[in-house]
């Protein structure tokens, strides 16, 4: 023995224990015992244990005692409840990849598993690869599609040899040239050898084990066959148990018809079963609610049923012997089309322990026998390839399958799928896709069962089967797309014919188009199936060589001939059509893409068979349109008659039809056919058909058929024609829509035409043309119509006209022009008309030319891509210069109004190129070089071609002169008849001349008589060029002729002056004396205005000095003064966007050493901003991020009010009744979703809907007079002050008893602010009272529900100073937010020029509210307290000059932010700001050395960035001797300071110094908008006057500030255990969570990426918060709160966790952005774009997506300016909806 044997115990060797099958017997036996006993033990109720156990008996039988063969460490037994592969890849044993050449990689997708497609690579569309073999090959430049698995089953094809174009080196999965030529051998074989009369149905013993597998373990005989035996029992189990099964889900009407019911219960027990299936078409609410009404569940119950419902596929929702009652359940629940079925309780359990034994079977198939992957799949192929045995039921039903010889168990299981649910049907698909990829010959012999019961299938899948979705139908796309497997099953198991795809055979059936397969379009699948099986090149090589192929195609193509006929409503309108037309028109898609593929297989046909196939054809078309017996349905098929006609002066018999009168159907498939057949113009050429004896193509067709024959054949298409031109010119009532049918049905019908003219007589068709269209009468001279008025004739030739030039100029099909050239053209015309998206490029182009895989290269080589530069802009093609020569402005699929816009795109390029004025656009060439259409041009020389050329000019020509005005459509008209003048003038120039001047017409004049008369017409000066270009080149075949007819205007009259000339230059004249006349009133006004006398002097200056305007109001639009109080529209709103620095995180510490050292510079790489990324960049974003897409921890958040403002204003009193209009509005529209919340006192701004809910006082902008007393003097002179200054006891009562310094009057629950109506205040003051009255109302609201989220220790609720300090957390809160939104932005100059006018006036509004709350408080004072606030704001600050400071501030400066005190300064004594910012920096400077101390402290022991020299020793002096002086005073800080500076150095500490404080600089001059122009500190430093600390030791005042306040902090408590309470702001640019550069990245990694923490699954539709980077279930059922009155999703759970009031979110699988506020959201546009640059919305394009700059910073710059809730109530004011912001 070799392999597992050499290391197996000797006392395992089976061949020393011949009692080992009676073990496997009798363990078999137990498996059999234990099934049958289940039921009854577990009361027919199924549970967790109950599949455990069944569980625990199938291993123990499958395996005996082998156990530690399979399971790892030599486990004895599996763990309760787990699986094999689960323990097996636990340790790890199921992740070394086995790389075999010649395997295929095989790996089956799970849902939600992303698997990419490579159109440059793949043989077809069906072809993947998963993204593990995806990344190991090169795809550099091609056309790449990504996709998320919607369900298990599918496998990667890599290592497939049938499966690419070429080898894709994939490493893991090379190929071999054994692989190959097994494959092409087989194919040969397959070609050659005769069909059987029955089919041979392949066995497992017809089916060998797999070669060359090298990791192959030898498998003791006894233990292949307990496997065997397991697997069969369990099989046979499956089906036995499925026998009995429903097929459809129905509830019996009585409880008789129950009883009777198929069962395997013997002892028929009267326990009865309700089972309620799963559907698409009902939501988890409706069927909970139902679960609740129907059952005394509570809600949560309903909830885990409808869950089991929707994860298995069905549940049962009772049990009881009370049959009456469950027949009334299950009918109520029937009611609302919810699928549900009542059975005996013991074919249930059966059923569901066959769920488990398939699940056991796939658990098997993922499983390894040692190190053999393949040993079990070959065994449980081999059970499933054999007939069942011995019944597992004590009474096994008949088990005959009509069709087929000895059915199979696969067989058997290909039909009973359909009776399964969801979970086992997937899991039986997934263990077919893992069999498939065992070897060719598995494949070989599972396709052969497939294609056996196919049929069956279908009918199933097409009228009984609940759920499509899961339908082993789609199990055909992975075998009908290989092609030696397509070869195989269409050569011995006929499954083109043969009651198979086509079927049934009678030409004469008739279709139902009501009927559900098609309403529910499942029938386009089985047409795809046949597309898929006919697509494969050797199934091509089939249908080409053998007749009987094309006979049955045509006979199917017969059953949809001439469906759903129109008849013309000429008196009403048809208001309401039936959607019928919709079905019929989505078979004929679905059938003409078959067609298509059908005929291209002839292009590998002899001319024999081809010749063979085309009579073919016309035989059934005639056999459909021409026999006459009772059956015939005349509507579809009118008898046929003929009519004479006389045009010129010959009589021509054709098809006599009344357009307008008859009933005509767009769909006539065997045309199509026909014209499919009639394209391999290579084949059909002259020479070709001379070998089997014929002459032309007209031979071939007149063998079968005559002349009438072909002119009743070439009618049909043209009826439609026709039909489609009366239409278009609003002659049928008929609502016509322009279907997607132009390549697959109107162009067929126009090349039908254009074979006519090759086979028939030209002339004839010509007529029958004219009498189609009712236009014989009109190309005869006759202007007046029958039929038509004036519009609609015009119309209809014009219509007319546009088929002629088709069928006369139009070559792709006539030349075969090769599919590259034709994709060249058709995105040449498509971008001709201008540049546009990719989108609308691929509208304007066939859908076969689209999904060709030449088509990006080519579209590269024509036009030029203009990548996406702002948020709004999507990527467009442009055609490059050189391509305008290709374009014709005539091309066949151009509207009349393309046509005209690309002929003047046209002209002004040849004008550019040509020089000259009026070019000629002349027509190319035909060029139709052989085949049989080389007999087109020919019919240039046509009589009746050339008088319908001379009526179409004539006629035109006659009604202007008759009328003194252009006909309706006259110039589209003229120009399709020049144009086909032209194209006559360049294929025959001297026989069209010829005919142009001997052929004479009406009035006894010929072509040229007209032209010389149209080349001078004076209303159609635009035709000159053109004509006069026509006149010269008939004139070079007929000189004297041309000369004697054309009229050359008199040049001496030319030179002589032009009418209009002399008229512009009369009105030139005049306007110039009415300008002289203006400028001679305004001197004589100016003159006047001299005179005015002094007293008016007086009044102007009065005049000037009238109050200073605003703007005006965007209520009453009155100017906004002084004279009446208004303010700023404002939204104050919770925030927490200000970070804290993480502590203890080295690579927050790493990214602030790296810091850039200017803040207000562009930050962007011009690799960030280029699109799409190149390889490089892609390949390098690939790593993995070190936390949760590298995500700003939540918990480091800082909470507080941010204010914002929309910059437009209102008059208080206007504000007052638009508050009221907004209630007013809310009751109105009671159930509508409003953008305002009333409670939250939000209203919209009536102008730019921006979300508010205060009013800012506007105050002027002008700057504060600042002290130009020294800093020293200064200090000096305030020092004295405060000794001089007396105890102030009404100030003292006034701040926080803590000794922070704070005043309680500026706190948001301050219990002794009133509001305006309470306080008697001086009317201009009662007006600024109110205003303050808005900001406190919503500051005390936010403040009273946040307590929990703030860290600063506040009074209790109701005491003086409760609630948020509104100088830290509203004011300065604000100013961070603002200078944190401006990093890494800059024009050029300081920070404070990046910030708007009207934010500066919303900061100046804030000050203001922030002085009047002061001055609310010292009532009797004349300065409102401004002093005495400031007297205490110096003492806190200078606590050395203060007797009391170190018993009234006992809490140390530094624990206070500095910031805060700035802005007290502002709001109270700003002309003393200059001086306080100098103490505020230097407090805020030794404030970082503390908390910089505690950091580095506890991060030092980690790797950071290499050390470098000092950079900014000008600024900071001696860095160390700066922060030991700080620290000196508390020994734990001085010791952890010296291991610090020992640990970083002291130019890493100084560039964290610089880093840390430059924000509080950014903050000030912001606040006091001064104005400067090295690095940014230095430049902030110099324009706020503040001295570095470089100059520190020249300043002894500030040392001594310095001093006293490091001291006061080292004493304290803070200090004692270096738990700092400093906490430091996080000194970067704020970044989102960062989302990978290529979108699939998501992907890789999705196991370790995506969890859900909630749920801890990979959710399927996954959102990420782009703060935190956490993953949440995106509308789930799963994570759902339920708790709550209104039940909320995952994401607004995390909301409320993380950002508080907003949230936003990255959603994955629907590539868009969700914007969450309050309990409103909004969806945006995704920041990725497609390589095209363009929105892949829900991924249904599935090209990659990349990581698009602008896009992605127009989301970050949304986010920092809190524009989150704005954006959101401006999406919802857009919409009226009553379904909630959901629905949108």
């Amino acid at each position: 023995m070799s392999g597992l044997s050499s290391f197996l115990p000797s006392r395992l060797i089976p061949s020393m224990h011949p009692n080992t099958r009676d073990r496997q017997a009798d363990l078999l036996f137990r498996l059999r015992s234990s099934l049958e006993n289940l039921p009854t033990s577990r009361k027919y109720t199924f549970t967790a244990a109950t599949r455990a156990e069944i569980l625990a008996e199938l291993y123990d039988a499958f395996w005996g005692s082998y156990a530690h063969l399979f399971l790892p460490n030599s486990n004895s037994s599996l763990p309760l409840h787990a699986t094999l592969s689960e323990v097996q890849a636990s340790v790890g044993q199921l992740s070394q990849p086995q790389v075999v050449p010649g395997r295929p990689c095989g790996h089956i997708f799970k849902k939600g598993e992303s698997c990419f497609r490579c159109k440059d690579c793949a043989l077809d569309d069906s072809c993947v690869l998963c993204s593990h073999c995806f990344e190991a090959t090169d795809h550099l430049d091609h056309n790449v599609s990504f996709f998320i698995a919607q369900q298990s089953g599918g496998c990667c094809d890599c290592g497939d040899v049938e499966a690419w174009r070429q080898s894709i080196q994939c490493p893991y999965h090379p190929f071999t040239p054994e692989s190959v030529e097994h494959v092409s051998a087989f194919e040969a074989r397959t070609l050659l050898t005769t069909p059987r009369p029955t089919p041979k149905i392949l066995t497992g013993q017809d089916v060998p084990p797999v070669k060359t597998y090298p990791f192959r373990v030898s498998v003791p005989p006894d233990l292949r066959d307990s496997m065997s035996r397991t697997i069969a029992f369990a099989l046979d189990y499956i089906l036995d148990t499925l026998d009995s099964s429903p097929d459809e889900t129905i509830v019996p009407p009585t409880e008789a018809d129950l009883r009777s019911q198929p069962t395997g219960d013997t002892h028929l027990n009267d326990l009865f079963v309700v089972v309620v299936w799963n559907d698409d078409k009902h939501s988890f609410d409706e069927v909970i609610e139902l679960l609740q009404d129907i059952s005394n569940r509570n809600r949560e119950e309903a909830s885990r049923v409808a869950d089991r419902i929707d994860e298995q596929g069905r549940d049962i929702v009772e049990m009881s012997n009370n049959p009456t009652r469950l027949l009334e359940i299950a009918q109520a629940i029937a009611q609302i089309d919810i699928g549900v079925t009542v059975r005996r309780a013991l074919d249930t359990f059966r059923e569901q322990v066959s769920a488990v034994i398939i699940e056991w079977l796939l658990d098997l198939t993922r499983s390894r026998l040692g190190t053999d992957a393949l040993v079990m799949r070959e065994v449980l192929a081999a059970e499933l390839l054999s007939p069942r045995t011995t019944s597992t039921l004590p009474m096994g039903p008949n088990r005959l399958l009509p069709d087929i010889h000895e059915p199979t168990r696969f067989d058997w299981l290909f039909l009973y799928h359909a009776r399964l649910w969801k979970k086992p049907r997937l899991n039986l698909k997934e263990i077919y896709a893992s069999l498939l990829t065992l070897s060719h010959d598995h494949k070989l012999a599972i396709s052969s069962h497939f294609a056996a019961v196919y049929h069956r299938i279908i009918d199933a899948y097409l009228l009984t089967d609940r759920e499509a979705e899961t339908s082993i139908k789609y199990f055909a796309l992975q075998l009908f797309t290989v092609p030696s497997i397509a070869l195989y099953i269409v050569r011995h198991h006929s499954i083109i014919q043969d009651k198979r795809i086509i079927f049934p055979p009678d030409p004469d059936a008739e279709i139902d188009v009501d009927t559900f397969p098609f309403k529910s379009k499942r029938f386009m699948p089985v047409f795809s199936d046949l597309r898929y099986l006919c697509h494969n090149e050797p199934v091509q090589q089939l249908i080409a060589h053998n007749r009987e192929f094309i006979i049955q195609f045509a006979k199917t193509c017969q059953i949809f001939m001439c469906i759903n006929p129109n008849k013309r409503a000429a008196s009403s309108h048809v208001e309401y059509e039936t959607d019928a037309w919709i079905s019929v028109f989505n078979v004929t898609l679905s059938l003409s893409r078959v067609i298509k593929v059908y005929g291209e297989a002839y292009s590998k046909a002899t001319v024999r068979e081809l010749i063979t196939a085309i009579d073919t054809v016309i035989h059934h078309i005639l056999m459909c349109i021409a026999t006459v017996d009772d059956r015939r349905d005349t509507s579809r098929f009118p008898p046929v008659e003929s009519h004479e006609v006389v045009y010129g002066e010959r009589t021509y018999k054709i098809v006599s039809f009344d357009v307008m009168d008859g009933s005509i159907s767009f769909h006539h498939s065997l045309q199509w056919l026909l014209a499919e057949l009639f394209k391999h113009v290579d084949i059909l050429d002259e020479a070709s058909l001379r070998t089997i004896g014929m002459g032309s193509l007209r031979d071939v067709c007149l063998k079968k058929a005559n002349e009438d024959a072909l002119l009743t054949i070439i009618d049909y298409p043209l009826r439609v024609l026709a039909m489609i031109a009366q239409i278009r010119t609003g002659l049928w009532l008929l609502h016509y829509r322009d279907f997607m049918l132009r390549e697959l049905c109107y162009d067929q019908d126009l090349f039908i035409l254009q074979t006519a003219l090759a086979i028939l007589d030209p002339n004839t068709v010509l007529v029958s043309m004219l009498d189609r269209f009712q236009l014989l009468g009109y190309f005869s001279g006759a202007t007046l119509h029958p039929s038509y008025d004036a519009s609609h004739l015009s119309g209809m030739v014009e219509e007319f006209l546009y088929v002629l030039v088709t069928i006369l100029t139009e070559t792709a099909s006539a030349t075969k022009m090769p599919l590259p050239q034709a994709v060249r053209r058709e995105i040449v015309h498509a971008l001709a008309v201008g540049p546009c998206t990719f989108t609308d490029l691929v509208k304007r182009v066939a859908e076969r030319m689209v999904d060709d895989v030449c088509f990006e290269r080519v579209l590269k080589e024509v036009a030029n891509f203009k990548a996406p530069e702002s948020t709004a802009d999507f990527g467009t093609y442009e055609l490059k210069d050189e391509a305008f020569a290709e374009v014709n402005p005539f091309f066949y699929h151009y509207t009349r109004n393309k046509r005209e816009e690309v002929e003047v795109i046209l002209r002004n390029w040849l004008k550019k190129k040509t020089g000259s004025q009026d070019p000629v656009i002349v027509p190319q060439p035909l060029n139709i070089t052989h085949g049989p259409f080389q007999v087109l041009p020919s019919i240039f020389e046509s009589e009746v071609l050339a008088q319908i050329i001379f009526y179409g000019i004539y006629n035109v020509l006659t009604l202007t002169d008759a009328t003194g005005s252009a006909p309706p459509s006259a110039e589209a008209v003229l120009d399709q008849v020049l144009h086909l003048t032209m194209v006559a003038i360049v294929e025959r120039p001297e026989a069209f001349s010829r005919l142009a001047i001997h052929i004479s017409h009406e009035e006894e004049k010929n072509l040229v008589d007209i032209l010389a008369a149209f080349e001078h017409h004076e209303k159609y000066p635009t035709y000159k060029a053109r004509v006069q270009w026509i006149l010269d080149h008939i004139a070079e075949h007929q000189r004297a002729e041309v000369d004697k007819r054309r009229r050359f205007p008199d040049t001496s009259q030319s030179e002589a002056e032009d009418p209009s000339e002399i008229k512009k230059r009369a009105a030139k004249a005049r306007q110039e004396a009415i300008m002289r006349q203006m400028k001679a009133q305004q001197a004589s006004f100016a003159v006047n205005f001299e005179d005015i006398d002094d007293e008016d002097d007086e009044e102007l200056a009065d005049i000037s000095t009238t109050p200073v305007s605003y703007g005006t109001c965007i209520v009453c639009q009155e100017e906004l003064n002084d004279t009446k109080s208004f303010g700023s529209l404002g939204f104050v709103q919770p925030s927490k966007l200000l970070r804290r620095y993480p502590d203890g995180n080295q690579l927050y510490t790493n990214d602030a050493l790296s810091c850039p050292e200017s803040l207000d510079r562009v930050s962007t790489t011009p690799q960030e901003a280029a699109f799409p990324p190149s390889n490089a960049d892609m390949k390098t974003s690939k790593r993995p991020y070190p936390t949760a897409f590298d995500a700003f921890p939540s918990q480091f958040t800082r909470f507080g009010l941010q204010a914002s403002i929309c910059s437009h204003m209102m008059h208080l009193d206007c504000f007052t009744v638009y508050s009221g209009s907004i209630r007013q509005r809310h009751r109105n529209q009671a159930t509508r979703n409003h953008p305002e919340s009333i409670p939250r006192k939000e209203y919209i701004c009536p102008l730019c809907k921006s979300l508010g809910n205060v009013i800012l006082p506007v105050v002027a902008s002008a700057a504060p007079p600042m002290s130009s007393m020294p800093f020293s003097d200064w200090i000096r002179m305030a020092g004295i002050n405060i000794l001089k200054s007396k105890p102030d006891p009404v100030l003292e009562s006034l701040q926080f008893r803590t000794g922070t310094g704070e005043f309680v009057f500026w706190t948001a629950q301050d219990s002794a602010y009133q509001s305006h109506l309470r306080v008697l205040d001086r009317p201009d003051s009662t007006e600024l009272h109110k205003m303050v009255d808005t900001v406190m109302v919503v500051a005390k609201n936010i403040s009273q529900q946040t307590r929990h989220l703030r860290d600063r220790t506040e009074p209790e609720t109701g005491e003086r100073g409760a609630g948020m300090y509104l100088p830290e957390e509203v004011v300065g809160y604000t100013i961070s937010s603002l200078e944190v939104a401006l990093r890494g932005h800059g024009a050029g100059g300081l920070v404070a020029d990046s910030v708007t006018d009207s934010q500066y006036r919303m900061v100046r509004g804030l000050l203001t509210c922030l002085t009047k709350l002061a001055g609310l408080n010292f009532k009797g004072r004349p300065d409102e307290g401004r002093e005495a606030v400031r007297q205490a704001i110096i003492k806190r600050l200078l606590p050395e000059w203060s007797r009391t400071s170190f018993t009234s501030f006992s809490h140390p400066l530094l624990l206070r932010d500095p910031f805060t005190i700035l802005i007290e300064t502002a709001a109270i004594a700003p002309e003393m700001l200059k001086h306080i910012l100098i103490l505020t920096y230097y407090a805020h400077l030794a404030r970082t050395v503390v908390g910089l101390v505690y950091i580095l402290n506890k991060s030092r022991s980690g790797s950071t960035i290499p050390g470098e020299p000092r950079k900014y020793e000008n600024i900071f002096g001696d860095t160390r001797v700066f922060f030991m002086s700080v620290v000196r005073h508390s020994p734990i800080f001085e010791q952890a300071a010296d291991a610090v500076f020992l640990a970083f150095g002291d130019a890493r500490i100084e560039r964290l110094l610089y880093t840390f404080t430059l924000p509080f600089l950014r903050r000030a001059i912001i606040l006091c908008h001064m104005e400067q122009g090295g690095c940014e500190y230095r430049r902030l430093l110099k324009a706020l006057e503040i001295p570095p600390l470089s100059d520190l030791p020249s300043h002894d005042t500030i040392q001594n500030a310095l001093s006293g306040w490091c001291a006061h902090y080292g004493h304290s408590q803070a200090a004692s255990q270096l738990n700092c309470g400093v906490l430091l702001e996080h000194p970067l640019v704020y970044r989102l969570a960062r989302l990978p550069l290529v979108l699939d990245h998501l992907y890789l990694d999705q196991d370790k990426m995506m969890v859900c923490p909630r749920c801890k699954t990979v959710p399927l539709d996954a959102a990420i918060c782009l703060f935190c980077g956490t993953t949440c279930c995106f509308q789930s059922h799963c994570c759902m709160d339920r708790d709550s009155q209104s039940p909320r999703g995952e994401c607004n759970m995390h909301t409320r966790d993380c950002a508080g009031a907003v949230g936003l979110y990255f959603l994955v699988k629907r590539c868009s952005l969700l914007y969450l506020y309050g309990n409103d959201g909004a969806f945006g546009q995704s920041p990725y774009l497609d390589v095209h640059g363009e929105v892949d919305v829900s991924m249904r394009r599935g090209r990659r997506q990349y990581l698009h700059h602008a896009r992605w910073e127009d989301v970050h710059k949304i986010w920092l300016s809190h524009g989150i809730p704005t954006l959101i109530s401006r999406r919802l004011e857009g919409t009226v909806d009553n379904g909630g912001w959901e629905t949108l």
